[in-house]
């Protein structure tokens, strides 16, 4: 009974505190260059999303330029490399894909 009840505390406690993809994009300044639906300095999430629409490699690609930044692809204006984990980059760029 012990165990079942400790089990349930760290389930519960792990799902409280659970990031979300945009919390992440806040926490990680995102927001800053990037909006769901309009371009601010980088373009719309939804354009992302419709750029690389059918793309089986998307996640992989979008997110390598958001751990490593990039430039050229939508202007002169280059993104910076952002310190995010392999995981937290993979989330995210999930997140930006699902843009519609």
């Amino acid at each position: 009974m012990k165990k079942t009840i400790l089990l349930f505390c760290v389930l519960s406690a792990s799902s409280v505190y659970a990031i979300t993809p945009a919390d992440l994009a806040r926490a990680k300044n995102c927001l800053a260059c990037h909006a769901a639906d309009k371009k601010i300095i980088g373009p719309a999430y939804k354009e992302v999303a419709a750029k690389y629409k059918g793309d089986a490699n998307a996640v992989t690609k979008l997110a390598d330029k958001i751990k490593k930044g990039g430039s050229g692809v939508w202007g002169t204006m280059p993104m910076p490399p952002n310190a995010v984990s392999d995981a937290e980059a993979k989330d995210l760029a999930k997140w930006v894909l699902s843009s519609k």
